[in-house]
C-alpha cells in the first residue's frame, strides 16, 4: 500500500525551512572569525620562510646552548615559544643541574629518590624537592630581608622646662643580608644600606673590614640551620634557623625567619675565628642554651621576618632599593 504524503504539511515544511535561512541571527556572524584562511599546497610549498633564525638552528645546536644556561635561564626559554618549551624538557638538561646542587648526596641515592618520589623526571625533581638558591648567573643569589620599627628617646635633661618638647621618635631601617654557597658556606651581613651598594660586598670570602661574617648552614627537608662565630672579647655564636619555601612550584624564593638566637660559647670548644667548626658545637643545643655565663641566650624577635631572593642580574632594578621616603615598609608575600 502506497503511503501518500499530505501537501498541506509538505507546504508548511518548506515555508519553515525558507523561514530559517533567511533568518538574521547575530551570532552567526561569529562563526568562523578565528580560522586561519587556507592555501592550496601549491602556495603553502613555493613560500618562502620567514621564520626568526632560532627556528633555523638545528635542534642540536639548541641542545648545546641551553646546555650552557642556568636553570634560571632554562626558565626564561622555555617561555619564549613552543619549540623553545619542548627543547627545554630535556631529561639530560634537568639531570646536570640535579646532580650539581645535591651532589653531596651522591647520584646513587638521587636516582633513589627520583624513582621514589618524583616519578623518574628529573625536571620536576628540580621543581618540587627543596633547595637552596645557589644558580643562576655566577650560581650565587642575595637573600634580602628589610627590618623597620619605631624608636622612642626620652630625653632625660630637666634643666630645660619647656613644655613643648615632645619624645623623638626614630625610625629605624636596616637589612640582612645572606648568600648561601653549594658547598655548605654562607655570608651574612647586617647594615642600613641598600641592596645595589651592599651586593658587591657580599663577594668571595667573609670580610671583617666590611662587616661580613662566614658561617656554614645544613639544609634538611625545608629546613635550615646556620651559625656564624663572632670573634671578640667573648666568642658569639648567631644561631639561625630557616623555613624555605616558594611563592610558585619550584620557586624556592623565600625564607621565613624562625628564630635569631645570639649566645655564648666556650674558647676550648672553637678556636678563634674557625667559622667551619661551629655550626657543629652548636648542632643539638637547646633554644636558650649558652656555654658562657657572659653571654647570655638572647632572642632577636624583631628582625623576625622573611628573606626575599634577589638574582644578581635585578640587583640594580630591585624594589628594595627605593629610599624610606618612598616606601616604608615591604612585604615580602
Amino acid at each position: 500500500m502506497e503511503r501518500t504524503r499530505n501537501p498541506t504539511c509538505q507546504w508548511s515544511i518548506l515555508t519553515l525551512r525558507k523561514h530559517d535561512v533567511n533568518m538574521n541571527r547575530p551570532w552567526l556572524d561569529l562563526y568562523g572569525m578565528r580560522v586561519p584562511p587556507t592555501s592550496d599546497f601549491a602556495s603553502l610549498t613555493q613560500r618562502q620562510d620567514k621564520s626568526l633564525i632560532h627556528k633555523m638552528l638545528p635542534d642540536e645546536v639548541l641542545y648545546e646552548v641551553f646546555a650552557c644556561a642556568s636553570p634560571y635561564t632554562l626558565g626564561r626559554c622555555a617561555c619564549v615559544c613552543r619549540k623553545w618549551r619542548y627543547l627545554t624538557r630535556n631529561p639530560n638538561l634537568w639531570r646536570n643541574h640535579c646532580v650539581k646542587t645535591w651532589r653531596n648526596e651522591g647520584l646513587p641515592d638521587n636516582r633513589r629518590l627520583l624513582e621514589h618520589y618524583y616519578h623518574g623526571s628529573w625536571r620536576i625533581m628540580w621543581q618540587l624537592r627543596p633547595r637552596l638558591r645557589t644558580d643562576g648567573q655566577l650560581y650565587h643569589f642575595l637573600l634580602v630581608i628589610m627590618v623597620t620599627y619605631l624608636s622612642s628617646d626620652d630625653d632625660d635633661d630637666d634643666d630645660d622646662d619647656d613644655d613643648d618638647d615632645d619624645d623623638v621618635i626614630d625610625y629605624v631601617c636596616y637589612y640582612r643580608y645572606l648568600r648561601f654557597y653549594a658547598n655548605g658556606k654562607f655570608l651574612y651581613k647586617v647594615s642600613p644600606r641598600c641592596l645595589s651598594r651592599v651586593a658587591k660586598m657580599m663577594e668571595g670570602r667573609g670580610s671583617k673590614e666590611n662587616g661580613v661574617f662566614a658561617g656554614r648552614f645544613t639544609l634538611t627537608n625545608d629546613r635550615v640551620e646556620a651559625a656564624i662565630l663572632y670573634p671578640g672579647l667573648w666568642p658569639t655564636v648567631l644561631r639561625i634557623r630557616l623555613r624555605l619555601r616558594g611563592t610558585r612550584p619550584g620557586a624556592n624564593n623565600r625564607l621565613d625567619t624562625l628564630s635569631l638566637v645570639t649566645c655564648g660559647v666556650d674558647e676550648a670548644e672553637v678556636a678563634e675565628g674557625d667559622g667551619d667548626a661551629v655550626l657543629d658545637t652548636v648542632a643539638g643545643w637547646e633554644e636558650e642554651e649558652t656555654h658562657n655565663t657572659d653571654v647570655p641566650a638572647v632572642h632577636h624577635n624583631t628582625s623576625v621576618s622573611t628573606f626575599v631572593f634577589v638574582p644578581f642580574e635585578e640587583v640594580e632594578t630591585s624594589e628594595l632599593n627605593f629610599p624610606v621616603e618612598r616606601m616604608d615598609f615591604f612585604v615580602p608575600g
